[in-house]
C-alpha cells in the first residue's frame, strides 16, 4: 500500500494510517500547535514544529517522541524555504501542513498600534498564504497532500475587541475555501478549522465563556487530525457552533441578536485583565517591533 493509499480516507469513516507521514505544524511551540504536533506523533507521523521562538519549539519537540523543531517566521518566504529544505532533506516531502501560527491582540480598535495591525494581518493571513504557496505545488506534483488552516470562529462571528483579528480570520476562512476549490481534483485537500474560545495564552486576561463555548487545545488538535478522515471543508470546534451561527446569521433579526449578545457578554474582548494578559502582550509587542523593523529593512 502506498503512502497515498494510506493518507486517503476509506469510505469516509476510517482514519487513514499516518505512520511515516511527514507533518509540519507552524506555531507548534505552544497551545494548539503543540497539542496538534503531539497527537500527530502519537499516530506515527514524523512531526516538525516550525516556530518563531525556536528555543521554546525545541523544548516542546523534546517532549514529543520523534519530533523535531526549527525556526520559522511564517511571514517570510525565505524562512519557509529554509525550513522546508531542512525537512525534506531529513524526512522527505511534506504530506501534511498545519497552518496554525497566529496572533490575537485584543482591545479597542482605535487604540491598536499600526505595527500590531501589520503583525496580525501578516501572521494570520500572509503567513497562511505563504505556507500554502510553499507546500501545495509539490503536493500537486505528487498527486496527494493535506493542508489544514487553523482559522477561528472569529472568522464567522464578529466580536468587539477583535476588529483586525476578525478581518484576518474571515480572510483565512475565505482563502481556505478558495484554495480548496482551486485544487479540487488534484489529490490535495485544504481544510479549515474554526475553534471557539480556546484555553491558551492567546485568551489570557479575557473572561472565557458567554458568547462562545470554551474548548481545550487538545479538542482542536483532535479536530485537526480528524480532517485526515473527513476532509471536511470547514469544521468548527465544537462542531455545532458554525452551523448554529449560520442559522442565527440567516434568520435572527439584528435587534434580537444585539440583545442576545448583550446577555451573553460579547464585549469580553474589551474588558480585559491587563496583568493576567501581560506576558502575552509583552511577547506580542516584541514580535511586532521586530516584524516592523524587518519590513522596513
Amino acid at each position: 500500500m502506498t503512502l497515498l493509499d494510506r493518507l486517503l480516507p476509506i469510505g469516509g469513516r476510517r482514519r487513514p494510517d499516518l505512520n511515516g507521514a511527514v507533518v509540519v505544524v507552524t506555531g507548534g511551540a505552544r497551545g494548539i500547535g503543540a497539542a496538534t504536533a503531539r497527537l500527530f506523533a502519537q499516530q506515527g507521523a514524523r512531526v516538525w514544529i516550525g516556530d518563531i521562538d525556536p528555543d521554546v519549539a525545541h523544548t516542546t519537540a523534546q517532549t514529543i517522541p520523534g519530533a523535531r523543531a526549527g525556526y520559522l517566521d511564517v511571514t517570510d518566504r525565505a524562512s519557509w524555504d529554509t525550513l522546508l529544505t531542512e525537512v525534506t532533506a531529513a524526512a522527505g516531502p511534506v504530506d501534511v501542513l498545519v497552518n496554525n501560527a497566529g496572533v490575537m491582540p485584543l482591545g479597542h480598535f482605535e487604540s491598536e498600534a499600526e505595527a500590531t495591525t501589520d503583525l496580525i494581518l501578516d501572521v494570520n493571513v500572509r503567513g497562511m498564504l505563504n505556507g500554502m504557496r510553499a507546500t501545495i505545488p509539490a503536493m500537486v506534483h505528487r498527486g496527494h497532500g493535506h493542508v489544514v488552516n487553523v482559522a477561528s470562529m472569529a472568522g464567522m462571528i464578529p466580536l468587539p475587541g477583535m476588529v483586525t483579528y476578525n478581518a484576518s480570520k474571515f480572510a483565512a476562512l475565505g482563502a481556505s475555501l478558495g484554495a480548496r476549490r482551486e485544487y479540487d481534483g488534484t489529490g490535495v485537500a485544504v481544510c479549515a478549522i474554526l475553534p471557539a474560545a480556546v484555553r491558551t495564552e492567546l485568551s489570557s486576561g479575557a473572561e472565557l465563556g458567554g458568547a462562545l463555548p470554551t474548548v481545550d487545545p487538545e479538542d482542536v488538535a483532535a479536530a485537526v487530525v480528524d480532517t485526515m478522515r473527513t476532509r471536511a471543508a470547514r469544521t468548527s470546534v465544537p462542531k455545532w457552533v458554525a452551523p448554529g451561527w449560520s442559522l442565527v446569521d440567516a434568520f435572527v433579526p439584528e435587534p434580537v441578536e444585539r440583545l442576545a449578545r448583550r446577555l451573553a457578554g460579547d464585549r469580553r474582548g474589551l474588558d480585559l485583565d491587563a496583568d493576567a494578559r501581560r506576558a502575552y502582550t509583552d511577547r506580542l509587542d516584541r514580535h511586532a517591533s521586530a516584524h516592523a523593523e524587518g519590513v522596513a529593512q
